[in-house]
């Protein structure tokens, strides 16, 4: 059997376990990490929870560790295009021969008493390759929730809570108090926490959490905060003041999670890590996160929004008003079933002059026959073109040179996009 065959078989199984547990728990995971020697507790770890910006805050950290000479592991999720995205080290994706080897590490010690997830699986294979390949720090986002989210059985030195918004209530709970209570549960003791939270009830549980168990507590707009200026951001730290700091990343939105990069790298350099102010300004110009305000195409430009919740859509719309406003745009959407379909179409269509609505291929896709009737209140152009690439390139074949076409609403709908455009890299140059 060749590589590319191990390889596509390895994915084939675990893409076919489920995709949550029965019951959530750790119960699981530790079993399987126990099983592989505990790999988890051979590196320093940073632990990021949130509804938004989990992914641009850990890149833009692991990004700074390793400017700053430290060999560091990030994990992530979703992927967008290859499961390899999801386990880096350096910023480098891992190979395939690497996802071969952590998946039969896995399958070899698991003797639980349920099969696990596919996220409990992947996790395990990510904490298995930072282990064997000796990585200094991990970077680890978690998947959903926090306090019973597989990547929990860490021990960090610092807890991330990005931001909280109602999303997954099935799982994480109905209001925001439950479902704060739920990554609040990343917390640990005498671990110090950052976070960018803002409701006054999400503000005081994270509080009351982080109080029990000893941990300091730092929250943008109060231990530490920002200016923005003309592009640029002054800084106003914990010990430090930095300024005309600048992020790589597109979008108002992102100067905020920049901070919170900042705040961490002011209490990671408390244990002496030697993070240098330009290693960390380096590290935030540099910072990539793909599918997120990324621009891949100028004529027509072409804009991957992953854009999967609420906050998210209101971000891009932001973005769309304020950069895109001389240009006519068509947006290419689709929407997962447990996202709030109709305010994230309401908040993105008023700046477009074109919708067209389409379906990922992951099975909790809504059809586009149901985001129809909603569209159909604020925009007559309305295409119904259920496949992704073949709502991609209509879009490309018809729009003109000064248009834009933003592809949004799940991360999957983007992912489809990006694979369309690595195998078809002619759609990108239509009037180069």
């Amino acid at each position: 059997m060749t590589t590319k065959d191990s390889y596509n078989n390895c994915l084939n199984t675990i893409y076919h376990l489920r995709r949550y547990g029965i019951i959530l728990g750790l119960n699981t995971i530790g079993t399987i990490l126990q099983g592989l020697g505990n790999p988890q507790d051979t590196f320093n770890c940073i632990h990021v929870a949130g509804t938004n910006g989990k992914g641009s805050i850990a890149s833009a950290l692991a990004t700074i560790l390793h400017l700053s000479g430290y060999k560091v592991g990030l994990y992530t999720s979703p992927h967008l295009v290859r499961f390899n995205e999801r386990i880096c080290i350096n910023n480098r994706q891992v190979s395939n021969e690497d996802v071969i080897a952590s998946y039969e590490a896995v399958k070899s010690v698991h003797n639980g008493y349920r099969e696990p997830t596919f996220f409990e699986f992947a996790t395990a294979m990510a904490f298995y390759e930072f282990g064997k390949q000796n990585v200094d720090w991990a970077v680890i986002e978690t998947g959903m929730g926090g306090r019973l989210d597989a990547t929990n059985i860490i021990k960090p030195a610092l807890s991330i809570i990005t931001n909280i918004s109602l999303e997954h209530k099935t799982f994480l709970g109905n209001t925001i108090a439950e479902i704060t209570r739920e990554k609040g549960g990343i917390i640990k003791n005498k671990v110090p926490v950052v976070t960018g939270v803002k409701q006054k009830n999400a503000i005081s549980v994270l509080k009351t959490i982080a109080d029990s168990k000893s941990a300091q507590f730092h929250r943008l707009g109060e231990a530490f905060r920002i200016r923005r200026s003309n592009g640029t951001f002054n800084y106003y730290g914990l010990e430090n003041v930095w300024r005309n700091i600048q992020t790589g990343l597109n979008g108002d939105h992102q100067i905020t999670n920049a901070a919170l990069v900042l705040a961490s790298c002011e209490i990671l350099n408390k244990n002496n890590l030697g993070l240098d102010l330009q290693h960390i300004k380096d590290g935030l110009v540099q910072n990539r996160w793909p599918g997120r305000l990324e621009i891949v195409s100028e004529s027509p430009l072409i804009l991957l929004d992953g854009a999967h919740n609420f906050i998210a859509a209101r971000n891009l719309a932001g973005y769309l008003s304020e950069n895109l406003s001389d240009r006519n745009i068509t947006l290419v959407i689709g929407i997962l079933d447990d996202k709030p379909c109709a305010p994230m179409l309401k908040s993105l269509i008023p700046f477009c002059s074109k919708v067209i609505l389409t379906r990922p291929k992951i099975d909790r896709a809504l059809p586009p026959e149901t985001l129809y009737p909603i569209a159909r209140e604020m925009i007559s152009d309305i295409h119904i073109i259920p496949d992704v690439d073949k709502a991609v390139i209509h879009a490309i074949e018809t729009a003109s040179p000064k248009d834009a076409i933003c592809i949004a609403g799940s991360l999957y709908v983007v992912g489809e996009a990006k694979e369309l455009f690595e195998k078809n890299s002619a759609l990108l140059n239509k009037n180069q």
